[in-house]
């Protein structure tokens, strides 16, 4: 059902194929060979769940073959694990792409044509050297499942808050000294993760985020935690681990749907360790969530 499976594609059929690597081609039909090379790439794509894929990872890329520019039909392109430093314009001109995957790359910045990925629904493009992200990318409206991840961002573009259809985004190890004000605007937000930055504070606004069921805020310098985050009842899993909280909210206790202290990185649940606690709060945990939340409750 997912269709015929892709073979290798060698650095050597790569090398062929990319015959006119630095130039471009004004036709098809002036250039004859570019036109074969154009073909013996687009015979290596498959339909893989009904979607048309080409896979090019783990090539030891370091430029794109201009060809793959020409297959304006795929849906899915997957370019990671290479040794890509940069993406030209042309990238825009893939306006079917659904799933874009550059990961594992040496990407120093995307190009603000990445914008014109209207049908554009996942966007991988963590373990890079991003630094900045266009404002562009936030005309990606479909936007489902972004990753930035392992980068080295420290804010993103205010234009992002127009991906209202975005569930999934990955912040985690970058160097944020606060949660960009665009994520708050991000209203079909489930999961947000924002590990291993630099963030001190949770703005009062992540209240906005009502569909949010896993935050993971864990390895930060966090020394306090908003009220405004106990009003977020569809929160099934809280990661504040190795951080700087001394105490947490009273109103904690309303978050009903933290059933446990967790431990395992996967459990849902409430995960607080490695913080420097007072007491009484440090004491009580150690009688589980039940115990917390029953010492949180007004009498």
């Amino acid at each position: 059902m997912g269709g015929r499976q892709s073979r290798s594609f060698s650095k050597e059929e790569l090398s062929e194929v990319s015959l006119s690597q630095g130039r471009r081609s004004a036709g098809r039909d002036d250039h004859p060979g570019l036109s074969s090379a154009v073909e013996r790439i687009r015979k290596q794509s498959t339909m893989h769940f009904g979607y048309t894929t080409l896979s090019l990872a783990m090539r030891g890329l370091d430029e794109v073959p201009v060809e793959l520019w020409e297959l304006r039909e795929l849906e899915k392109l997957n370019l990671s694990m290479n040794c890509l430093c940069s993406l030209p314009p042309a990238l825009g001109g893939l306006d079917n792409l659904v799933v874009l995957n550059l990961w594992g790359n040496n990407l120093s910045s995307l190009p603000p044509e990445i914008g014109l990925l209207k049908k554009l629904r996942v966007l991988f493009a963590y373990r890079n050297r991003l630094s900045e992200v266009p404002e562009e990318l936030g005309s990606c409206t479909r936007l489902e499942v972004l990753s930035l991840a392992n980068n080295q961002i420290t804010a993103l573009p205010g234009t992002l808050a127009a991906m209202r259809n975005l569930t999934k985004l990955n912040l985690s190890h970058n160097r944020m000294a606060h949660i960009p004000t665009c994520v708050y605007g991000m209203k079909g937000l489930v999961f947000l993760h924002l590990a291993c930055n630099r963030l001190e504070v949770i703005a009062d606004q992540i209240q906005d985020l009502v569909n949010l069921k896993i935050l993971i805020v864990e390895g930060n310098y966090i020394h306090t935690l908003p009220k405004t985050l106990c009003f977020l009842d569809s929160l099934e899993l809280l990661n504040v681990d190795f951080n700087d909280l001394q105490s947490v909210p009273v109103e904690m206790y309303l978050l009903s749907r933290l059933r446990k202290l967790a431990c395992h990185p996967l459990d849902k649940g409430l995960h607080i360790v490695h913080n420097p606690l007072l007491k009484p709060i440090q004491e009580v945990l150690q009688g589980g969530l039940t115990a917390l939340y029953n010492y949180l409750k007004p009498t």
